[in-house]
């Protein structure tokens, strides 16, 4: 048959679900796309990046507590729709001075403004009872050194790692499934030609080949995709060919040459329908690889850029309190990375297992 049967897909599925491992990491791959889409709903800093500074709690460690006196902004930012504050958050519409005690007194409200573990500053301000308000926020994992909630930026950087895992793996496997298809099915001076290319490429250390991709276009969000992307191919490439070169031989192949079906035909509907079993296994570990490079690149300062919020920017950010009073700020996102790679790995090697046609 030409394409892959879908008494095989749904077998696989099947021998998938009985892998309770692999539905773990399943689980948790799902969870964290979910909250990456509505993370600006579900973070409790909901303004963009995440980026509500307060000096003053700065590097405060998990499960603090902090009372604010949230007053009107005079330069109160308009109102947002659902789809704009689920894509870019919402500015907040109020300020937060973080106090120890608030006292209304007659047409006044007084209060001791927190400025570090026992110290605070007596203020005051004429203010009627309903136009402030006070409340009380939990920062569960803490505050970064710039006073910002790190749960809030974990969240948000969620999208961070899920897309430079999603654009890049897509990139990787145009190139890769187009260079690869190229050299299996044709052979001779084209398969040596782009065989060249690959060993080229594959001779140069990764991470050298990141660098030079994101020095020649620039730091930035978008940079980091296309410089992880254009270093994951090659694998890519190398497995396709051997596929290519092994399916080009059977029958059905040599039907369709019979029949008049030309090479693009051939490749696109015959071909490469097959090899997507493989591919999705290996798309699974790129996806794992390509976290790992953004976390890296963050941390080494030439991937994506404060103020936006990524897993490696915040361990580079708070990586000073590990020997200090508060390592947790750079574990968590240490563990962050961890859980994620382990889920896309455990994964691959479950649709690994599950496409295995000798598994009994």
């Amino acid at each position: 048959m030409s394409t892959p049967s879908k008494g095989f897909a749904a077998d696989t599925w099947q021998s998938l679900k009985r892998n309770g491992t692999a539905m773990a990491a399943l689980a948790i791959i799902l969870i964290t796309l979910l909250t990456a889409v509505f993370a600006y709903w579900i973070a409790p800093d909901h303004s963009p990046n995440a980026n509500r500074m307060m000096v003053e709690l700065a590097g405060m460690k998990p499960g603090h507590r902090q009372i604010f006196i949230a007053l009107p902004r005079k330069d109160k930012p308009s109102q947002v729709g659902w789809l704009e504050r689920t894509i870019d958050g919402a500015r907040d519409t109020e300020q937060f001075i973080p106090v120890v005690a608030t006292k209304q007194v007659s047409d006044s409200l007084v209060w001791l403004q927190y400025l570090d573990e026992g110290i605070s500053e007596r203020k005051s301000m004429k203010a009627s009872p309903g136009s402030y308000r006070i409340l009380s926020m939990r920062f569960w994992l803490g505050t970064d050194k710039y006073g910002r909630d790190i749960l809030s930026r974990l969240i948000i950087g969620t999208r961070v790692s899920l897309s430079v895992g999603t654009i890049a793996v897509v990139i990787s496997l145009l190139i890769g499934i187009s260079l690869g298809a190229l050299a299996g099915y044709f052979r001779g001076r084209t398969d040596d030609l782009i065989m060249w290319f690959i060993n080229v490429v594959w001779s140069i250390p990764t991470l050298l080949l990141v660098f030079a991709i994101t020095l020649a276009l620039g730091k930035g969000f978008w940079q980091v995709f296309i410089a992880v992307g254009l270093t994951l191919w090659v694998n890519v490439a190398r497995m396709i060919r051997g596929q290519v070169m092994s399916i080009r031989e059977l029958e059905y192949i040599e039907a369709a040459r019979a029949l008049g079906a030309g090479h693009a035909r051939i490749i696109i509907r015959h071909i490469l329908p097959n090899v997507m079993g493989p591919v999705m296994v290996l798309a699974a570990s790129n996806f794992a690889s390509a976290i790992v490079m953004e976390a890296g690149l963050s941390f080494l300062g030439v991937g994506v850029q404060s103020p936006q919020p990524s897993w490696g920017l915040m361990i580079k950010e708070n990586y000073n309190f590990i020997i200090t009073h508060n390592p947790m700020l750079a574990v968590i996102p240490g563990l962050a990375i961890m859980v994620l790679v382990l889920a896309f790995n455990v994964l691959g090697n479950g649709l690994r297992d599950a496409m295995d046609v000798k598994r009994g």
